[in-house]
Formats: C-alpha cells, structure tokens, sequence
C-alpha cells in the first residue's frame, strides 16, 4: 500500500470501523427501516472520521471509487431494465413460457415453469415476472390436480436465482463490476451454477413440498392458458421473444470465449472481424441491440410511442437505486483498499482454513438474511470482497459467482419477494417458508457447489 494513498494506517481502528460500518449498515436496513441508499451512505460518512484516518485520501478514494463503478455499468443497468419493461408489455415473457410448456410437455408443468423462470430471471425482476406468470402457476395446477406449492416452488426459486448470479440483471451486474470480473466468464458459469440450482429447487418442490403441502389453486384463474395475455394475438413470435436475452448473452459470452481461446498477440493485432467482435461483446453495444430487438416486438403505433417516453423512464426509475448503492458500494471498497483491514481479515481466513472461496458466499447470506434484499446482499459481498481478492488469491469471477449465490439464501419474512409469492399463491406463511425459504436456501447451496468446483478445478 502507497504510504501517500493510505486512507488509514492503524489496523485495529480500522478493523473496528470496518466492523461498526457493516453492523450500522445492517442496522439502519433491517431495524429501522432506512433506504439502503442512505443506510450506506452514513455509515461510510462515520468512517471518514474515525481517528488515524487520512480524509483528505478518503475524500479521493470515495470519488475514485464512485466514478469508476458507475462508469463501468451506469448505462448497462439502464438499458437491462428498459429490456425488462419492453419484454413485460409486449408479451415476450408468455411466449418464453410457452416454450418451455412446448420442451418438456403439458405433464411437466412445475419443470417447465421453473426452466422458464431460469430464462426469465435473466432479464426481469423476479417479483415482476411472478406477478405476470401467477395466473398460469394457478390454472396449470388446477389442470394437474395439484396443490399450488408443488406447482409454484420452482418458479419461484429458479426466478430469484437467476436474478441474483447472472448479469446483466442489475444486482449481479453490480457485483462484477465491483471485484472487476469479466462479465461474459460470469454469464457463462453463473448460468451452469443457476441451471444446477434451478433443477435442485425443482426437485425440492416436486419431491419434497408438492407431497406434504395441499393448498389448492384458485378458482378465479380457472382456463388460463399458457402464454396467454390480454391481447394474445399480438403476441411476438419465438425468436423475438427470446432475442432481447439470448442475443446480448451471446455477444458478451462470445467477448469472453474469444479472449479465452485466443492468444494476446493475436487479440492485439486482430483483424477486422475481431476488432467488431469485441465492440459487439462490449455490453452497452451488446444490450443497446437487445433493446432495439425488445422494441421490434411492439405492434402498436400508441405501444410505440409509450415505448420511447413510459417505458424508458420507468426503467431509468428502478436503475436509480440500484445505480447509486452500487456506486456507494464502489467507494466502500476503494476505501477499504486503502486500510490493513483488508489484508487483517485475509489473513485470519488464510489461517483457518477455510477456501477462501467461502467467505463471499458467506457475506452475500448474511446480507440478504438480515436486509431482505438480494441486490443488497450481493452488492455488500462484492464492495467488502474486492479489496481482499490478491490476498485471498481469489479470482474476481469465483467472488462475484459465490457471494452471488449466498444472496438468495433464504427468502422469508423480510423479503418483499417472499410476499409477493405467497399473497398471490395464497399459502399460509409458515407453508410459504417451507416452500419459498427452503428452495431459496437448496437452490443457493446447489449453485455455489457448483461454483466451488468450478473454483477447484480451475474454470473460474
């Protein structure tokens, strides 16, 4: 550490302030009920004036910090969210859920939902996506003859995980861009992890809740079909619906498979069809391409001219949040690189033992237990990770993966996702926890498994 870029040099006060700053944090969010904006904010203003600080390098390192996350993902969680709301109001999330029904067959419902949920959960807010796919959970369970648990446990785990591990949805976005990993290497393994997990949460509902729960369906979404909507006619074909996710995917994926198989000479001197391969995986031209595939599925002139004033400022509205707390997040870690603190804790983890790809996914739990939120958990594993990521000898992908996978665990009384389920599957809510709790807490732990072996057997 540069003597003249150290924030704080004593180890024991920064510790305690490190310390103090997370209990506070966590405090202000789960007790008194602060917005997570301010709730980070303060507790980072108290720590510039713990004694044997240097302000004047707390000062940069809290605009370096800022400046240099949000320059990274500013404008990339913004088009994410414009997607979101371009695929809600133009029925591409009731075609992707067809198809799945079409994959697996009409017998296969709570795995059909829980693959479209894996889909989803990609590009749209889990709870919005759930509120928009309810009816169906609803009558396909009636159909089956099945309780709702067995029908919607899946769905909603799959949704949530997705959601949580793999960019661009903002959340995990965030996380990449505060330990600095490569956003493509994280679409392709966070998808395996959230596949592995997906599968386990559906087994949970299948094999486990759908025997012991019985709550039937409701009958006001009796004759719901699947990918129905209020004007199924204009529904977009297929492969529209899919495009607005699988063609960013695919170009930022194919970035990073690109510099993985190909040799730096060869990247450096590229041609001109690598030169516009590595423009096109950049993820503001990949997920700008996404936006306008979402905007061609519009079939109506007044959809249409929603579509460039509406849609775009409710997605600029639900980025806000999320674009400043990742900010805060950014100054955080850039504050806490310039303290002992950071070496001080990668020490005590080097000398129990414990892989050091643990600790992430430890904080990422203790992030979304005590707040509610995924995005808080995830952001808060990343900001506190990133600083430790060359002590740990941990790479940026297998943090980001694992703290990511630790935010979903559990779902409960404290998430506004976990009620959002269960007031519209009408379970009571000590069932909703069996059901929405357990398959968060299996679906977690199954895709950080894989994350681990991933880590141990070197991919990530």
């Amino acid at each position: 550490m540069d003597p003249a870029q150290s924030v704080a040099a004593n180890p024991i006060l920064t510790l305690i302030g490190l310390t103090a700053v997370i209990a506070l944090l966590l405090v202000l969010i789960a007790r008194w009920k602060w917005h997570v904006f301010l709730a980070l904010l303060v507790p980072i203003i108290l720590f510039g004036i713990i004694p044997g600080v240097q302000q004047n390098n707390f000062i940069r390192a809290f605009e370096a910090g800022f400046g240099k996350t949000l320059g990274q993902i500013g404008v990339v969680i913004v088009l994410g969210s414009i997607i979101a709301e371009a695929m809600k109001h133009t029925g591409a999330i009731q075609v992707i859920t067809r198809s799945m029904v079409s994959l697996v067959g009409e017998s296969r419902m709570p795995l059909a939902l829980t693959l479209a949920g894996f889909v989803l959960g990609i590009a749209i807010f889990s709870d919005v996506a759930y509120v928009i796919l309810n009816p169906l959970v609803h009558s396909a369970a009636r159909v089956m003859g099945v309780g709702i648990a067995g029908m919607a446990t899946g769905l909603v785990g799959a949704l949530q995980l997705t959601h949580a591990v793999v960019p661009p949805t903002p959340g995990p976005l965030a996380a990449a861009a505060l330990v600095g990993a490569d956003i493509g290497k994280c679409i392709l393994f966070g998808s395996l992890a959230c596949l592995t997990g997906s599968l386990a949460g559906w087994a949970w509902g299948r094999f486990v809740v759908g025997p012991r729960i019985g709550t039937p369906p409701a009958d006001e979404f009796a004759g719901e079909a699947a990918g129905k909507s209020g004007n199924p006619v204009r529904l977009p074909g297929r492969w529209s619906s899919f495009a607005p996710i699988a063609v960013p995917l695919l170009l930022i994926s194919g970035q990073s498979i690109l510099r993985l198989l190909a040799d730096k000479s060869t990247l450096e001197s590229g041609g001109l069809a690598i030169r516009y391969a590595e423009y096109l995986g950049w993820p503001v031209a990949a997920l700008s391409i996404g936006v306008w595939l979402a905007f061609r599925n519009i079939r109506d002139v007044k959809e249409k001219k929603a579509a460039l004033t509406v849609w775009v400022e409710d997605g600029l509205r639900i980025s806000a949040m999320i674009i400043v707390v990742t900010g805060l997040g950014g100054s955080l870690s850039e504050i806490l690189k310039g303290t002992p603190a950071v070496q001080y804790v990668a020490d005590v983890v080097a000398r129990s033992g414990m892989p050091a790809v643990v600790l992430p996914f430890v904080i990422g739990i203790i992030g979304n237990l005590i707040t509610g939120s995924t995005t808080v958990g995830v952001i808060t594993a990343g900001s506190l990770t990133a600083p430790m990521l060359g002590a740990l000898q941990l790479s940026p992908e297998a943090a980001m993966l694992s703290g990511a996978s630790g935010s979903v665990i559990i779902k409960y009384v404290n998430s506004s996702y976990f009620w959002v389920c269960t007031s519209l599957t009408g379970l009571k809510p000590s069932d909703a926890i069996y059901c929405f709790g357990g398959v968060t807490l299996v679906g977690g732990v199954a895709s950080f498994l894989t994350v681990y072996a991933m880590w141990a057997t070197g991919l990530i």
